[in-house]
């Protein structure tokens, strides 16, 4: 389960998943119920602690 403990998070983010956007160069985070895009990374590091989409260029 995660949790804020104030020295930054322990555990994976929930109902969050991430794939890699080519056309944009970006790692994009998505909500997993709705399937909104809620965020796009500033550089190209993936989200830390976010779960990988199957079936991308860069997922695990």
């Amino acid at each position: 389960m995660a949790r804020n403990t104030g020295g930054g998070r322990v555990g994976q983010v929930k109902n969050r998943s991430q794939f890699f956007s080519a056309e944009h160069n970006r790692w994009v985070k998505r909500d997993t119920r709705t399937g909104r895009i809620v965020a796009v990374k500033a550089d190209e590091k993936p989200y830390k602690g976010v779960r990988k989409e199957r079936g991308g260029r860069h997922a695990d």
